[in-house]
């Protein structure tokens, strides 16, 4: 199959992940039907395919209002937040000492300041959760709040482009939140003691998600894994983070159609790492106890594809001939670099289990992450189909190379 029909064929699966569906949320209709899709196209190229089934929560919302005296504030509900509607008095802390003094029981808290600066890992995610967070949490729930509003800044790391950002996103937590701008959030300072009034219509649902894995070959466990996450922050359509992984994983099922090697491939579609628990990795972690160190080689693909700039791959605890052959197909492809090391995304989780590991994203990964992931912005505009190509390219030629060595 020629380049420019690989091209064409990255252009409209881009389209059809990004455009023709619903947002891709863990748990809702769009990430279904991407699910759906992705299952399809795979199977169709002779990969022995399962949706492994978990449970996870969808999640809708409504009117948001928050008012105190004549004054009205723009506020917006924190996904997975419960509903509420209360008056109460307002108070605030933006440290951890005044939050540890305040006293919050029967009032609405607003945090701010240090104590915003940025988004609170979700209360029992598993893969990484520092213990300033977990105070704060604990506190939070101890201390019993009315509900919560957070004046948040910018966080690109952990919240990528959106401002403000949610500082809690979590549907264990169960007092109602809200947040706000930082310059909301000081208008709001001035009415401290006040009686505010809030009103947020928000809905969880219970839902089901699903994993999509497909395999190939012959050696038993012996594997090299190939994944990308499926599913999309609510409010983006998810281009760069991360239908463009998703449409390499297809790019690399259709390049490796006639496949009949002893290397056993296993293409992945996670869903959740956009979502507060990563269900869709945890099932998988689970589903593979044991089995884990008969993984050769993970590869993950993460806001790759962009435009601008360049692809960038990056090694983890590979042995000199993994790392040898990752670097021997990839210094074939145009704009391709070895970049720098980071883990904020499902190569993590094998990492952390001692699985050797690739990870591709675009070396102008911190730019995306300050003004286009997680936004309206992270468009299939902004993608370079060919640099897809490229990558699904440069893996076929990993995985072949590795499989001849066996």
């Amino acid at each position: 199959m020629s380049k420019e029909t690989l091209i064409e064929k990255a252009e409209r699966d881009l389209e059809k992940l990004c455009l023709e569906l619903p947002n891709r949320r863990v748990g809702g209709p769009g990430n279904r039907m991407a699910t759906d899709f992705f299952a399809k196209v795979v199977s169709s190229f002779g990969f022995a395919t399962e949706c492994p089934e978990f449970d996870c929560m969808d999640w809708t919302h409504e009117e948001v209002l928050l008012s105190v005296e004549d004054e009205s504030f723009e506020i917006q509900a924190s996904p997975y937040s419960l509903g509420v509607e209360l008056s109460a008095p307002l108070a605030a802390a933006a440290t951890l000492e005044e939050l540890k003094a305040v006293e919050v029981r029967d009032k609405v808290l607003m945090l701010h300041g240090e104590l915003a600066k940025e988004q609170l890992m979700p209360k029992n995610f598993t893969f990484y959760n520092p213990e300033e967070h977990q105070v704060i949490i604990r506190l939070l729930e101890t201390k019993k709040p009315l509900a919560i509003i957070a004046a948040t800044s910018r966080n690109p790391e952990l919240a990528g482009g959106m401002y403000p950002f949610p500082l809690i996103e979590d549907g264990d937590f169960d007092i109602p939140s809200v947040f706000m701008t930082e310059e909301e959030g000081e208008r709001l300072a001035g009415f401290l003691g006040k009686e505010a009034s809030l009103f947020s219509d928000a809905r969880r649902i219970p839902a089901k998600g699903y994993n999509v894995i497909a395999r190939k070959g012959t050696a038993g466990d012996r594997r090299v894994v190939v994944c990308a996450h499926i599913d999309a922050k609510l409010g983006t359509p998810g281009a760069i983070d991360n239908a463009a992984g998703v449409v390499v994983l297809l790019l690399l099922a259709e390049l490796l159609g006639s496949y009949s090697g002893k290397l056993g491939i296993e293409l992945v579609a996670f869903n959740g790492e956009d979502y507060y628990s990563a269900p869709g990795q945890v099932h998988y972690l689970q589903s593979n106890q044991g089995r884990l160190k008969q993984i050769n080689l993970a590869i993950n693909i993460d806001g790759a594809g962009s435009k601008e700039g360049q692809t960038a791959y990056s090694l983890y605890e590979c042995p000199p001939g993994i790392s040898d052959v990752v670097q021997k197909a990839f210094s074939t492809q145009e704009n391709t670099i070895e970049g720098e090391l980071w883990y904020q995304s499902d190569h993590s989780i094998f990492i952390q289990n001692g699985v050797p590991a690739v990870a591709i994203t675009s070396d102008r990964l911190m730019e995306l992450s300050t003004n286009i992931t997680h936004t309206e912005k992270d468009i299939p505009d902004i993608v370079a189909p060919g640099k897809l190509v490229d990558i699904a390219i440069a893996l076929r030629d990993v995985i072949l190379e590795l499989d001849r060595q066996l």
